[in-house]
């Protein structure tokens, strides 16, 4: 009885499928009749040989059957491995993956409290606090460091990760450099053993976004020819502000970012059909006209992101999405509601890879604090995505039965059986009395979150890499150094 019912993970879907339509038909359109820039002359040969019509030096016009060929021809699923080649995220229909963000400008610091400029030490603080937290799933550099020359920033906090964290990474490589590119290569090849190996059993994407409205500089061109030659995974999601970079409305703005990140995967199936390309969005939310600002807690950004999901579901595309994240500009309640309303909307839209969790002040600080107490909010938002079990022993009735009006469940072997697997139990919330509480410190979440982040990090010790693996990648970013002369 009752044994055909299934849990099933609950979604959020904002638009129907013929509203998708609507929008993907709208998209072609933008990229039929009004084109976009390409400033590549390598990915304009591509587009031209294929049919596309190149109208002067950078504007090209892609017919639809193109953009629909390029579709097709993408993966369906992506899986990215660790840095031990274990597979561990599979990218496909609505499972969802959290993770943090990269390039912040500041952090506060975890000791002092004090907010100042990231640094390459930073880098590996966040990598091992992330990598100890069991709900964040992949990681980012979730900084800039500054006491690393411009050039080796992202070479550099690669292998800061990497020495810190064995989880999967994304990284930017946003010089648009292929000799840059090529390390990066070099490097993830010493990683999993050779270049085939690594394509086999990727365990790191490369991030990459177009420039809103309608532009793809060089840079972004060769960051997505090179990864498609090679098989790297690479995201291209769109940034567009509604009414600053993009029509002033929710609905056109998406149209429009989705035809940016639509035109990026048209160049990476061109130049190799079957390359492993991750849509979604890096941001198509609206400008606050009142502040000037880019608000990562706005609503109508995480809206965008469901249909953004909803978009890369109907293409058969992984998914991008953003969450955990707050202007706020430390973690306080409002950081707290922000970024929870998001990881739970992001969660039940079906994003794939979500990043940015511990995101303070709009995208330019960090907080391992924040990012400790955003990770105990994926835990709970894990939990609702698990649901209920719905069968002939979930529904117990013959316990009820057994027990009766006014009897109690407490010592019933049912209750033994299935309390542990149905009940999330927190790790940092606070369920005790208030006079238990106040016994125990009276401890606020962000001080709960504090000393987690410090038992982490004098505590948590890493699976290292090897010692060849890391003379290796010492040696590939010494020889940058020297041709640099920095």
């Amino acid at each position: 009885m009752y044994d055909r019912f299934k849990p099933e993970r609950p979604t959020l879907d904002l638009f129907s499928s013929e509203d998708l339509d609507e929008i993907h038909m709208a998209s072609l359109e933008i990229l039929e009749r009004v084109g976009v820039r390409i400033y590549h002359e390598g990915a304009l040969q591509l587009l031209e040989k294929a049919g596309a019509h190149v109208e002067d030096d950078s504007l090209v016009k892609i017919p639809n059957d193109i953009v629909v060929s390029a579709i097709e021809s993408s993966p369906d699923r992506i899986v990215l491995a660790n840095r031990l080649g274990e597979r561990k995220l599979f990218l496909e229909g609505a499972r969802s993956y959290f993770g943090t963000g990269s390039d912040l400008v500041n952090t506060i610091d975890h000791e002092t409290g004090e907010t100042r400029k990231s640094n390459l030490g930073d880098i590996e603080n966040a990598a091992r606090v992330a990598d100890a937290l069991e709900n964040i799933d992949f990681i980012m550099s979730y900084g800039i460091p500054h006491n690393v020359p411009p050039l080796l920033q992202g070479l550099e906090s690669f292998y800061a990760m990497m020495k810190n964290s064995v989880k999967p990474m994304v990284v930017t490589a946003s010089s648009g450099r292929r000799d840059i590119l090529e390390k990066f290569l070099e490097i993830g090849a010493a990683v999993a053993g050779s270049e085939a190996k690594l394509q086999q059993n990727p365990f790191f994407a490369v991030y990459n976004e177009p420039v809103a409205p309608l532009k793809h500089s060089r840079e972004c061109m060769e960051i997505l020819l090179f990864c498609s030659e090679h098989r790297i995974p690479v995201l291209y999601p769109p940034v567009v502000q509604a009414g600053l970079s993009g029509p002033a409305t929710m609905a056109g703005s998406i149209a429009q970012g989705n035809a940016e990140g639509l035109a990026g995967l048209v160049v990476t199936q061109l130049n190799n059909p079957g390359s492993p390309f991750i849509a979604g969005s890096g941001g198509v939310t609206i400008f606050d006209m009142k502040d000037s600002a880019f608000p990562y807690g706005a609503p109508e950004w995480h809206m965008g992101d469901v249909v953004f999901s909803q978009l890369a579901r109907r293409y058969k595309l992984p998914s991008w999405n953003i969450a955990g994240c707050s202007d706020a500009k430390l973690p306080d309640q409002q950081a707290a509601i922000e970024g929870a309303q998001s990881i739970l909307m992001s969660a039940l839209g079906g994003g794939n890879l979500i990043h940015d969790i511990g995101y303070l002040n709009s995208g330019l600080t960090g907080s391992l604090d924040f990012l400790v107490m955003m990770e105990e909010t994926i835990a709970m938002t894990k939990r609702v995505l698990k649901n209920f079990k719905i069968d002939s022993e979930t529904l117990a009735l013959d316990t009820i039965a057994k027990v009766g009006p006014g009897g109690n469940f407490l010592t019933e072997k049912h209750t033994l059986d299935h309390f542990k697997d149905e009940a999330w139990v927190p790790d940092l919330f606070s369920r005790r009395s208030m006079e238990d509480w106040e016994k125990k410190g009276s401890k606020t979440m962000k001080d709960a979150a504090q000393e987690k982040v410090k038992e982490i990090l004098e505590g948590h010790e890493p699976e290292p890499l090897g010692e060849e693996v890391s003379e290796e990648i010492e040696s590939i970013i010494s020889s940058v150094k020297k041709a640099a002369s920095v």
